[in-house]
């Protein structure tokens, strides 16, 4: 669902920047609270992981595929503010490094991609976790409902957005019945996919899942004829450093793989937004993105002749420079909260 540049109208395209930079900025303010020791090195990591699993496109009908948007994803694993900003920054690479998804188009995919996907999930997540029974299953299932809805709302949202600014002269209906038919199918693949994720990580460590905290109950102690909660155990830092890095590198090596190998036998047919754009005029405006002629546009590397060469070979650089680009972002988030609560910064009664 990368808008390219021309699909929307000037006007359009700076108030929709103007939301996702107001969304990225109270984002950053949010995730101080969310990026902790478990959640800080993740962050990265799932953007990174977005990011490659986001070249597997997935065929969902004739001559239509689909890949990951990733909001629901990455809102559930480290939490709905970082899970903007991972989105945020994926995005951005793309953008920049890749040509996909136009430059002044930037506010629409973010507020759509990252936004609108981000806040549908995660409230939709939370109230089925809220009165479903504590277990690891209901997150499971939890995940799999909140990724199937986040992306028909997501195109719902890039319906809205072409109604108000759209340049070319399409019945709005007949986009908006395209649009979502297509998206609800790729909804399911989406949902397969955060499902799966979402279960391996908890099956492996449940604490580093943001949305999986407070899964179990506290056990209780009668202490004066009284029920009260037990004393958290204490966890063994060095086995959970090892159990994180453990993770952390598990995540970093599937992401090479499927980035690096697995996205040469995705679908080659155009994803649901191109398909729908193509069939009822809506690309008759497409611009050239700024960055066309970039060394690794269209996920290849330029002058690498052999195909599959070049897009292992783009697929891992991107993987790499997204970790790298949000690890920094988040770190540098996670050093700012440090900062806020360090007891150098609070003001005490006898220093006022």
């Amino acid at each position: 669902m990368h808008v390219p540049d021309g699909f929307i109208n000037a006007p359009t395209s700076v108030a929709t920047g103007v939301v996702a930079a107001g969304a990225v900025a109270v984002s950053l303010r949010g995730a101080r609270r969310e990026l902790d020791e478990r959640t800080a090195p993740l962050a990265g990591l799932v953007a990174a992981f977005v990011f490659a699993v986001q070249m597997l496109n997935f065929p969902v009908a004739a001559g239509t595929s689909g890949h990951l948007l990733g909001g629901a994803l990455a809102a559930i694993l480290v939490g709905p503010y970082t899970g903007v900003l991972c989105i945020a920054v994926v995005l951005l690479m793309q953008g920049i490094l890749f040509a996909d998804g136009g430059l002044t188009a930037l506010g629409v995919n973010i507020t759509d991609m990252a936004v609108v996907t981000v806040i549908v999930a995660y409230a939709l997540f939370r109230g089925l976790v809220t009165v479903l029974p504590r277990t690891r299953r209901s997150v499971t299932a939890a995940s799999f409902a909140a990724a199937l809805i986040s992306v028909p709302a997501a195109a719902l949202a890039f319906t809205f957005f072409y109604w108000i600014g759209g340049t070319t002269d399409v019945a709005i209906g007949k986009v908006a019945g395209a649009m979502v038919g297509v998206h609800v199918l790729i909804g399911i693949g989406e949902a397969a996919i955060t499902a799966l994720t979402v279960g391996a990580v908890i099956a492996v460590r449940p604490d580093l899942v943001y949305g999986a905290r407070g899964l179990r109950a506290p056990l209780k102690l009668r202490v004066g004829g009284e029920l009260v909660d037990a004393p958290a155990p204490e966890a063994a830092p060095a086995a959970a450093r090892a159990s994180h890095r453990a993770v952390w590198i598990g995540g970093l090596v599937a992401s090479l793989v499927l980035a690096g190998f697995v996205s040469f036998y995705a679908s080659a047919d155009p994803d649901g937004l191109e398909k729908v754009a193509a069939d009822h005029g809506i690309d008759e405006k497409a611009e050239e993105h700024a960055v066309a002629g970039s060394p690794l546009a269209d996920y290849g590397v330029k002058d690498v002749d052999d195909a599959r060469i070049s897009g292992g070979l783009a697929g891992v650089i991107g993987v790499g420079v997204t970790v790298v680009a949000g690890t920094a972002v988040f770190w540098a988030v996670r050093r700012r909260r440090a900062a806020d609560t360090s007891p150098s910064s609070t003001t005490t009664p006898e220093s006022v």
